[in-house]
């Protein structure tokens, strides 16, 4: 068996790796009830499923082609970065919007007060002690 074929083998494990993390975070997405569960879907498998390919695609060019090109890496590094960044931002949103009691599921809004924060630290999304406050 030559190094050809492992890396060809490789990148087919690869690919349909990919494959099925994306169809798990997109049946994920589409089948969980509220959006802080549906959030699992796209910013886990569904990256880890893209970064997969695109990771393949890193090995095979170079092996095909016999030129490298760093599209792909960049790609899979804004991908890391960027996906956790906007999960948090679309958690946190939803969770501004439940307190107001304006949360377009029609769920039930948060009104228990926020559980203490550590000692020397505040609530980021909620405000300080010196800030504003959410109602």
């Amino acid at each position: 068996m030559s190094l050809h074929v492992i890396a060809e083998a490789f990148i087919a494990f690869l690919i349909l790796l990919g494959g099925a993390f994306a169809l798990i975070g997109s049946w994920g997405l589409t089948r969980l009830p509220t959006l802080m569960s549906r959030l699992h879907g796209p910013t886990k498998a569904t990256t880890l499923g893209v970064g997969s390919c695109l990771i393949s695609s890193m090995i095979y060019f170079p092996l095909k082609a016999g030129s490298w090109s760093a599209h792909e890496l960049l790609i899979t590094l804004f991908l890391f970065i960027t996906a956790p960044v906007s999960a948090n931002m679309i958690a946190k949103a939803h969770l501004h919007r439940r307190r107001s009691g304006n949360d377009g599921e029609g769920g039930k809004a948060i009104h228990d007060p926020l559980p203490p924060p550590p000692p020397d630290a505040h609530w980021a999304s909620f405000g300080s002690e010196d800030g504003p406050r959410m109602p």
